[in-house]
This record gives C-alpha cells, structure tokens and sequence, in this order.
C-alpha cells in the first residue's frame, strides 16, 4: 500500500499555496516552540508557493530559521544570515547597546566644544572595531545607532567575511579575514574608541549539549572556546591595550559565571575592569576601558 505524498512534498510540485494551519502543525510535530510566529516569518518571506513549501521543508528538517529565512532580526535591523553563518543571538544585542552608550561618551567631549571650535574642526568618526563579526550585525548595529563611525570587522571564516560585508558595506565598513587583530591595518593601533568581540565562549564539553541548530549547523569555531570556554577571550584581553585609544573600551560577551576570571584578566592587562548584565536576556558583557592620558603625561 503506497503512502500518500504529504502536504509540503505536494506544494512543491503544484502551485497550491500551504494553508497556514498545515504549517504550524508540521513545525510543531518538528518541536519548533513558537511555530505559530515562524509560521508568519516562512509567509511573509517566501515568494512562491512552492518557495514556501521548500522553506517549511527545510524548518521541519532542523535548520535554523535564520538559515531558511536568510535573515535575523538584530536590534531593529534585518541583518543577512547566510547558511552556514553564526546566527546573531538576541543577548547580543545587549553587547551592541552597551557598545553604543559608550561610543556616544568617547564622541561627547567634542559635542561640548564650543561653537567656535566646532566652526574649525570636524569631529573625527569614531573608531569601532568588531572582532569575531560573524554575520557583521554588531558592527551594522552600531552604525546605524551612531552619526560617525569608522567600521572594521574582522572574522576568520571566509563565509562570514562575506556575509559581513553584505551588511556593513553599505555604511562604508570594512570586511577582514583572519585570525583576531592578525588582517587589521597597523594604523589602527592606539586609535580604536570601541572594541567589541562575540568570541566564542562554549567550554568544549558543552558543545555537545547545544541545541542540534546550533551544534550541526552552525561553524564549532564561533563555538567553542576551549576548556574553560576562555581560550579566544583571553587572546582578545591580552592584545586589546595595544589597540585601544586613550579612555577606548574592549566590550566581550559571556556567560556570568566566566565574568569574574574574565575581569581578573582584563586588569592584569592595565584595562579598568567592570561587567554589565541584563537578567531578561541572560547576557554578561565584561568591559575594560584604557586608562584616559593625564594632562601633562606626554602621552
């Protein structure tokens, strides 16, 4: 007895558009928790019918939503979300809030200046750099969020350097492959007002405790961190005094529990150490800020 086509493998060969009904329960009986609101996203995103139908298809087999749809949603932006590519968490988001606060007090002194010293001078963009970018929306936050900013990202996949492009070359960023600080401009030294890193924080035995999206479909090295999870954390501390400006703040995202040894190895690098933590998003941003020059100090 032969067993019927089922709906989604039907659509894709007939130009009958999937009901709404079907989809939310072929992404249910898949686990997808909020399938009634994936249900939209596949919709309104899909072109065709048979588009649709494939894009379910793909949900119902495990990939990301990103991944099916293309895109994610980051701090009001649609930012391009290749497949293959890191998806952009939601805690992240407060990892480019806090980048943003501080921006706008590096970019405040000259704000105060008076008006006839702005007549003579321009104030200088400011220097963001987006370590471990992944799909670049860290660094497109920021522009978007700010009036003048310098942008460089960098990322060691060459996926991701494409992907980030995509979503910061408009508003003039700059894309690098490699490894951490390896491709940027050596003129960046000293210069850069904001540092933000997404490095990879999963201690190496949890991998295999992610959720499948994640673990399957998305690259182990913008995982996996190492033993205790710091391994490219601290590699990012310890060069970041080198490249930060006088007052510039390194910005990295992890989980709370790793803060503390983190904040240890941010003041063993001369950095002012701090954390900012928001409980709703269960996200931990540890922060170290360069010591601003002294009046008198020579540099």
């Amino acid at each position: 007895m032969s067993v019927p086509p089922s709906p989604l493998s039907r659509s894709v060969a007939s130009p009958e558009p999937l009901s709404r009904s079907v989809i939310v329960t072929a992404l249910r009986a898949a686990g997808c928790v909020f399938a009634e609101d994936e249900a939209q996203l596949l919709i309104s995103t899909a072109q065709t019918p048979a588009d649709l139908a494939a894009m379910v298809e793909r949900r119902v087999a495990g990939l990301p939503l990103e991944h099916v749809l293309g895109w994610a949603e980051f701090c009001g932006l649609r930012i391009t979300v290749d497949p293959g590519v890191f998806v952009p968490r939601r805690r992240t988001e407060f990892l480019a809030r806090q980048a943003v606060a501080l921006a706008r007090q590096v970019a405040a002194p000259a704000g105060q200046a008076d008006q006839a010293d702005q007549a003579v001078r321009v104030r200088p963009r400011t220097v963001v750099v987006d370590l471990c970018c992944g799909s670049g929306a860290v660094g497109a936050a920021l522009v978007a969020a700010l009036d003048r900013v310098e942008l460089h990202a960098v990322d060691i996949g060459p996926a991701e350097v494409r992907c980030a492009h995509r979503n910061v070359a408009a508003a003039g960023g700059r894309v690098y492959e490699g490894d951490l600080y390896e491709p940027l401009p050596a003129t960046l030294r000293g210069r850069v007002d904001v540092l933000v890193a997404s490095a990879p924080y999963v201690p190496t035995e949890a991998i295999d405790l992610l959720p499948p999206e994640a673990r399957i479909h998305e690259p182990r090295v913008a995982l996996d961190g190492g033993a205790d999870g710091l391994d490219v954390v601290r590699r990012v501390i310890a060069e970041a005094p080198l490249w930060l400006a006088p007052a510039g703040c390194l910005l990295v995202e992890m989980s709370e529990r790793q803060a503390p040894q983190a904040l240890e190895t941010v003041a063993r690098a001369g950095l002012i150490p701090r954390v900012a933590s928001f409980d709703e998003l269960n996200a931990t941003v540890v922060i170290g800020t360069r010591p601003a020059l002294q009046r008198g100090s020579g540099g």
